[in-house]
């Protein structure tokens, strides 16, 4: 399948619009740490013609199919096997100290959710993979099967706010110890025979909590996270902008942590005038978390869970 074919970009326009003040001028650099199947990146291509992208993404095979669709554009689009927290080496490599714009699609890709043997969705039966980085890394399958009964109540806890998670991984460690798990659809049938019949009403799917946490604990989502975005501001020039697209709220938490304490001056209390070296980095360019409208969700389910934030690198770095 073409890369068209498979991923329709969420909050398309209003990425477009928040980084535009800054990608507009001769020269401009945008990163797209999240390249998947190459939406974003080709409508940033296309709208500002005079800017170069440098694509990062961890799975091989999205990346053979962006380069494709970004084929188009030639050298303008630089496309790098990479964790989106290793961001800084990149740049490194390529000689780029400064950019003027950073763009995150964070969660999993239309792709990874759409090719069963991925192991992503709960709604078919696949190995229980999970990866998004199928070259390293342990799978969704030798969490279970092999993590202790505490730690699996933690991730469950923690990555996918379950209130079951107890009940579950009792269950879990109950049947592992008959026969390891290697598929989907065992582990969502062991969920539904765990869960209170009251849980299983309202909410969806009631798998798709531990999904996601699996999801995260494999690939290390939020630990990632917590080190690109405090990069990516690190990395951006004076006037550059960046715009996070999260679907959690454990990842929108995280961003609006660092884009606060970027928006703050750091100053001791008392000072009756703020010194230049405190003074805030950041300028917030979004009023909390914005959601897609009605009619986005209507034409593409996976962006109703979207929360977009923007920011502006306003100073420098100066030391005290």
């Amino acid at each position: 399948m073409s890369s068209n074919a498979l991923h329709v970009p969420v909050m398309l326009q209003r990425c477009l619009d928040m980084l535009a003040p800054a990608l507009a001028r001769p020269g401009a650099v945008v990163v797209d740490c999240t390249l998947g199947l190459g939406g974003h990146s080709e409508a940033l291509l296309r709208d500002f013609p005079q800017a170069r992208l440098i694509g990062l993404d961890r799975d091989l095979a999205a990346l053979r199919l962006a380069g494709e669709r970004l084929a188009p554009y030639g050298d303008r689009a630089t496309l790098v096997h990479a964790v989106y927290d290793e961001l800084p080496e990149v740049l490194d490599r390529l000689g780029v100290p400064r950019v003027q714009g950073v763009l995150f699609d964070l969660g999993v890709s239309s792709m990874q959710l759409d090719e069963a043997e991925r192991g992503f969705a709960y709604a078919q039966d696949a190995p229980l993979d999970m990866r998004m980085d199928q070259t390293t890394g342990v799978s969704a399958a030798e969490v279970l099967n092999t993590y202790p009964p505490g730690e699996l109540v933690r991730i469950l806890r923690a990555y996918g706010e379950e209130k079951f998670a107890k009940k579950i991984v009792d269950a879990v460690v109950r049947e592992r110890a008959k026969q390891p798990f290697t598929n989907s659809a065992r582990l969502v049938e062991l969920i539904r025979e765990a869960l209170p019949q009251a849980a299983k009403r309202t909410g969806g799917n009631p798998a798709k909590r531990t999904f996601q946490a699996l999801r995260i604990e494999v690939n290390g989502e939020l630990a990632v996270l917590e080190r690109a975005i405090p990069a990516a501001v690190g990395a951006l020039a004076v006037g550059g902008r960046i715009a996070v697209l999260s679907y959690h709220s454990l990842e929108d938490r995280l961003v609006k942590q660092v884009f606060a304490a970027g928006a703050r001056h750091t100053a001791p209390p008392g000072l009756p005038v703020i010194p230049e070296p405190y003074q805030p980095r950041l300028k917030l360019l979004t009023r909390g978390a914005e959601l897609p409208t009605e009619e986005e969700i209507a034409e593409n389910r996976r962006a109703a869970p979207a929360r977009f934030r923007g920011a502006e690198r306003i100073r420098e770095e100066v030391a005290p």
